[in-house]
Parts: structure tokens; sequence; C-alpha cells
């Protein structure tokens, strides 16, 4: 009797040893959807969590079905050691990965005595802080397994619900028996790299990059000279280089990336990138070859002659893409020492460029960069553009007409400086519509000039637009922030009064910032003819001294 009780004893235990142990091994998929303020999210992918008591994976049902756009993530965990591998898929060819050993480990959660149900089982509470977010964490360990939808919360059980400051909510939606994990077809070729560069790499494959400029010099210099690839212009201070565009999505999201060093140059200059437009039978690529002299030629009466500046029934000025203004003497000058003072290396500007979407999608154009200055060193340039579509996006301005540009980019080749608003015409210019436009916009860019107390550099003045000789704007442009960029500014000059020459309010721009564009409200345009005026109260000048505006416009429409 003794040897059947202690027999049954050791079948009950192995049987009870074989259940648990079938239990932790069993594999569960687990569906999440994503809800955001008590909605749940539209079109989405939901996620899905393979978990055994060995791994977790984490991916999706557009993963799975071969439906999601590059590049996508996948993680996997290993609870035996306490860390995880994400995978990046960049493209059909390129995936990377990268092993986390620590975070997992470092992750603290209080944990209350709240429970309730989810799906059927019995869950508890974990909540934490993450970047200022409180996360809610609701969690079971009746399935003996561990899991969740993120990295998050993979040690505490299965969590089937997290909450992010009880707007967003992502909930477990079904659990399923799996044969077996699901296994990763890119985990054995996925290149290995360390987490900064893995983040690095997935996130730049978001978005399209087009390098154009790298750390190129412009300056004033006879011995500069157009190579193969880049073209130089006026003594070097332009650079040019023929640049092929993909087809960009209505709706993208376009940005213009400067980075500026001074090489030499101590001074702020003004600086512009721009588009070259060859639609006409004349274009100030010409100009570049031949001489400003060779360009359509403005006049407003005041004696002047000002080259290229206005469309014609046969030329079509620069499109300029952004208007920039170099610190006075970064990273050259950066030997000055001011108490308490650290100077920036490098000076970035960074724009959106998105209405001027047209003029680039599936084109090849001259993209040029200009900056106007005397030095042999002068600047050191890098211009990128990086394009971020957006599939769902609703299309916008599909017409583009560039109008007017007084930036006088060939400064060191003679071009005039835009002094044509001393005069009650001002700028004019007339242009014909072959349809009518939608929704028509001026994106308008104004900055004055006049280096000195006097000059419209330093005085407020209003700028005036006018469509069809009916005024439909008028402001005043004026930067008021300007000793924000102090650090940028090493060989700005300083006063008595307390005050480097950056700290000073200017017409519109400040020594190392981007100057933005004024978007004018025009409504819809019937086809004909129109024009559009810019009156400016222009300063006099004072001996040597003179003031000056650069404006540039383009009309943009649905």
């Amino acid at each position: 009797m003794k040897k059947i009780l202690t027999l049954f004893l050791v079948l009950s235990l192995s049987v009870t040893h074989a259940q648990k142990k079938d239990k932790s091994s069993t594999t569960y998929k687990i569906t999440y959807l994503r809800s955001s303020n008590g909605k749940l999210v539209e079109n989405q992918d939901p996620i899905l969590v393979f978990c055994n008591g060995r791994e977790t994976v984490l991916t999706s049902q557009n993963i799975l079905a071969a439906k999601t756009p590059f590049p996508f993530e996948q993680t996997v965990v290993n609870h035996s050691n306490n860390s995880y591998r994400q995978i990046g898929q960049l493209d059909k060819s390129k995936s990377v990965s990268t092993t986390d050993s620590i975070s997992l480990g470092k992750q603290t959660f209080e944990i209350g005595s709240e429970t309730k149900t989810i799906l059927g089982y019995k869950c508890r509470k974990a909540k934490t802080v993450v970047n200022s977010n409180q996360i809610e964490l609701w969690f079971t360990e009746d399935l003996n397994v561990k899991g969740a939808p993120t990295v998050l919360g993979q040690n505490l059980g299965l969590v089937l619900e997290m909450n992010r400051n009880n707007n967003y909510i992502i909930s477990a939606t079904k659990i399923e028996k799996q044969k077996e994990i699901y296994k990763l077809n890119s985990l054995s070729n996925a290149k290995q790299v360390d987490l900064l560069t893995y983040r690095d790499l997935l996130w730049k494959s978001r978005f399209t990059t087009l390098k154009i400029f790298e750390n190129e010099t412009i300056n004033f210099s006879e011995a500069s000279k157009s190579n193969d690839s880049i073209l130089r212009f006026a003594n070097g201070t332009i650079i040019l280089k023929k640049v092929k565009f993909p087809a960009i999505n209505n709706g993208s999201q376009i940005f213009a990336e400067v980075s500026e060093q001074s090489n030499g140059d101590a001074y702020d200059r003004t600086g512009s990138v721009f588009v070259i437009p060859t639609d006409q039978k004349i274009s100030f690529l010409d100009g570049l070859k031949d001489g400003a002299k060779t360009l359509p030629v403005y006049e407003n009466g005041n004696g002047k002659q000002y080259q290229g500046v206005v469309r014609t029934q046969n030329y079509a000025p620069l499109l300029e893409l952004m208007r920039f203004f170099t610190p006075f003497g970064i990273k050259q000058y950066n030997h000055i020492q001011l108490k308490d003072k650290t100077w920036h290396e490098i000076v970035p500007y960074r724009q959106d460029i998105s209405e001027l979407r047209t003029a680039l999608s599936n084109q090849e154009v001259w993209v040029g960069t200009f900056i106007g200055n005397y030095d042999k060193g002068g600047h050191k340039v890098s211009l990128n553009i990086t394009i971020h579509n957006e599939e769902n996006a609703a299309s916008k301005n599909n017409f583009l007409l560039p109008l007017f540009n007084t930036t006088n980019v060939m400064e060191m080749a003679g071009q005039e400086y835009a002094t044509m608003f001393n005069n009650e015409k001002g700028l004019l210019v007339e242009f014909t519509l072959d349809k009518d436009l939608k929704n028509a916009k001026l994106r308008y860019i104004t900055t004055g000039h006049g280096g000195w107390e006097n000059g419209d550099e330093f005085v407020p003045k209003k700028n005036s637009i006018l469509l069809d000789e009916k005024e439909v704007n008028a402001f005043i442009p004026w930067r008021q922030d300007c000793g924000s960029y102090r650090l940028f500014n090493p060989a700005s000059g300083n006063f008595n009064n307390g005050l480097s020459s950056s700290d000073y309010s200017r017409s519109n721009w400040c020594p190392g910032t981007v100057t933005n564009p004024a978007i004018i409200e025009l409504g819809d345009l019937k086809a004909g003819k129109h024009s559009f005026r810019i009156k400016i109260p222009q300063g006099a000048p004072e001996g040597n001294s003179f003031s000056f505006w650069n404006v540039s416009g383009v009309l943009v429409a649905d």
C-alpha cells in the first residue's frame, strides 16, 4: 500500500510538472489595436505579438502580409538573458539590426493592487513615466508568458493594455494559441550595428535626401573655377549644379537645409538658394555665362537699369527657394573670446519649401547658392534637399509661376542693387494667365538693406503689395529676435551701449537666420492679364551709403 501511494505521488508530481512545462512553452499570438481619444485609429496596421516562455516577437499584420512600405521594424525579445534585438528593414535588400542588453533591466514600475479583467484574464496595473508621459500597463500572469506591444513592460507578464496619458491606448483584441513562434526571415541577414547608428540609418531611410553641395567654398577670387559637376560664377560667389529630382507626391513635405561656416569672411552676408527656370527663351543662366547686361532690363523712371529681375514674355527670373544670412565669422573667428560665451561651430538653416513642389517634382534643374562677399576665403557651405512623402495628404499648389526676384545674386559681376523702390512706381511686373486659378497665393520674401544707422536695414518700412493696382496686403517686415543668435556671431562688433551688432533688430533678417516667406492669399484669379506692384518707402542715400530691398515673388495655386 505504501509503495502504491508513493507511486501515485510520483506520477501526480510528474503530471503537474509536465502540465506546467507544457503551459509555459505554449505559444500565443496577440493582436492589438490603437485608440486615440476614445476612437479607434482609422486604417491602422494591427500590432502582432508572438510569445512563449522563452521569447517574444513584435511585428504587425501588414508586415506579415508584405504590405508595409519601407522602412519597417520588428523586435525579438530574449527572456533568458533579458535582451532584445531590433531589426530594421530599410528596403528590399538592406536590413540592419541592433542588440540592447541593458534597457529592459532598467525599466522600473509601480505595481498597485488594482485589477481588472481583459479578454477573460485577470490583469494588474503597473505605472511608470517615460519622457514625461504617464504610462499605465495592464498585465496578466495567467498565461505564464511575457510580452507587450512595445519594448516597455516585457518583464511584467503579458501586457494586454497600454495607456499613455489617458488619450492613447493600445489594447489586445484577440489571443490565439500557435503551434510555434513566428521567425523573422531577415534576422540572419541583417547587418549588426550599434544602437545610435541603427537609429540614424532607420530614420534617414524614411525620407529622400538629395546632397547637392557638400563643404563647398563660396568666395571672391579669380582662382575660383568650375569643374565637371559644379559651375562657379561671379568670381566664385555663385555655385551651380544640375540636379535631377524624383517625382514628389502631392502634399509631401520638402525642406532645404544649408549649413555654413566662415572660411575667412567676418561679415554678415546675404545668401540665397535658387533654381534657374529654363522654360523661356532667355534664362538667368544666359546672364551667368554671358554677363548681366544680356538679361532683360527693368526700368521705372529713376534712371537706373535693373537686369533680370522681373518676368517678361521670354524670360523667367530666379525661383528663390530660401534666403539666409551668414553670421559674423562663425568658426573662423571663434578664437575671439568673451566671458561666458561659447561660440557655435556651424550655423544650420532649414526651411519648408513644399509649396514649390511643382517646380522640382520629376524635373532636372539648375540649383544654385549665392553668398555676397568680397573675401578670398569666403564661406564653406553645404546644401541638402530632403523629401518626406505623404501618401494621404491633400493635393495643393499644382501651379507655380516665378514673377520677380530683385536679389542681385550677380552682385560681384555687375548686377544692379535693388534700389527701384525710391520711385513711386516701385517694382511692377505684368503677366498673363492662360487659365483660371483656384486659391492663388503670392509667396513673398523681403529683406531691407542699408547698413548704417539710418539705412533701411535698421529702419522699419511698410511693404505694400498691389494686385491689378488694388492693395491686397501691407505689412512691416521686421525681426526683433536677433539677440537670440549671439553665439553664432563671434566677430560681431560690440558698442558702447552694451549691445553687439548682431543684437540689433533688422528689416526681416538677423545674422545667422533664414527669412520666412510671407504667404499672401489672393483668392481665385481669372485667366488673362494681371500685374503686381511692390511699393516700399525706400530711404534716401547718405553720401556713398544707400538702401535697397531684395524681394522675390512666386505665384502658386491649387
